[in-house]
């Protein structure tokens, strides 16, 4: 399917969800933003399952109806500071800089996901969800081999139902309704499962498994927030990464990262980065130009974490969370100028 087709089917499924207009065009905004300028349609950068959009080529935009659902309206980008006065600085185009007399960051604050009253207005695409005692647990950027996932799961939560489409209703979500039709769910061993569960289900010997996260509901002051539930610090046993031109048109080179102090370093400055709130200009500059690479890290769980790094902002993203993480310069510079062709 080409990009001309992707469009014409997405913009079909955003006009049957029949949101505001200012929803719509953010949403359309950020679909176009994050396939430009692919010479063919990139499956989704977020580890998407196949069997849980209602059109299959619009993973990408989910993230941000998601987003709608529980209130994220993010401000340009800004990296706020408590205390002081607030001084606008000088910023380049579609950026805000806040800034005060310290250096107090103020938290990126991830609405709650609320489920979806019974307004007609507020229906979305379905993207890989689980609902457990009240939360949404949508698919994660942390991916798992079958042949690695039975170490991983820990305690049953109990069995999802697949009463969850783009036409539910409010008492269809009920606690383990899901977009994944029928699986087992479980705790993660080494998770907080107020962060993280999985399936995992057996179908004539075939193990199929999914990690489902819940970055919603949620403060982030660092990296720490987030990246450090990944438990990536001191656990990385091997790396990879993947230059843009690879990625964007699915050539899977993946070139060997040594797993060592270098890469430790920029771990540790991950953990302490400055996190800032994505936005509709934040996404059309960053997503705009080429300057991407991926890196991939298996810990010693087996599980694998994907990051996007942008080189010339020097930030990196997890996921389809709605934050970017701002890294020193000089750690991030050495890694990045590290990833060579």
């Amino acid at each position: 399917m080409n990009e001309q087709q992707f469009k014409q089917r997405y913009k079909k499924a955003v006009d049957q969800m029949k949101p505001d207009d200012q929803m719509k065009k953010r949403i359309e905004q950020n679909v176009n933003v994050q396939r430009q300028p692919t010479k063919r349609p990139r499956k989704s950068l977020y580890i998407v399952a196949a069997s849980i959009v209602v059109a299959a080529s619009i993973g990408l935009a989910a993230p941000t109806v998601w987003q709608q659902w529980g209130g994220t309206t993010a401000p340009a980008k800004e990296t706020a500071l408590n205390n002081g006065e607030v001084n606008q600085g000088k910023v380049t185009k579609g950026e805000t800089a806040i800034k005060t007399e310290n250096s107090n960051i103020v938290p990126v604050e991830i609405p709650k996901i609320e489920l979806p009253s019974d307004d007609k207005n507020v229906k979305a695409s379905m993207i890989g969800l689980v609902v457990y005692h009240g939360n949404v647990y949508t698919e994660s950027a942390t991916t798992v081999d079958a042949a690695d996932a039975l170490a991983l799961r820990g305690e049953k939560l109990g069995k999802t139902t697949g009463g969850i489409h783009e036409l539910s209703g409010k008492d269809d979500y009920k606690d383990l309704a899901s977009t994944i039709g029928t699986a087992d769910i479980y705790t993660v061993n080494g998770y907080d499962s107020d962060f993280r569960i999985m399936s995992y289900t057996e179908i004539d010997g075939q193990v199929y498994a999914q990690l489902f996260d819940k970055t919603n509901g949620m403060s982030i002051s660092s990296g720490t927030d987030l990246i450090g539930k990944l438990n990536i610090e001191g656990h990385v046993t091997a790396a990879q990464w993947e230059s843009f031109d690879s990625w964007n048109n699915g050539l899977g080179q993946l070139q060997q990262l040594p797993a060592d102090e270098s890469l430790n370093r920029f771990i540790e400055a991950l953990y302490k980065a400055t996190p800032v709130a994505t936005s509709s200009e934040l996404e059309e500059r960053l997503y705009g130009k080429e300057d991407r690479k991926m890196i991939y890290l298996t810990l010693k769980d087996k599980t694998k974490v994907q990051l996007v790094l942008f080189g010339e902002e020097g930030m990196v993203r997890y996921g389809h969370v709605p934050v970017f993480f701002e890294v020193e310069q000089g750690v991030f510079q050495q890694l990045w100028n590290s990833l060579s062709k």
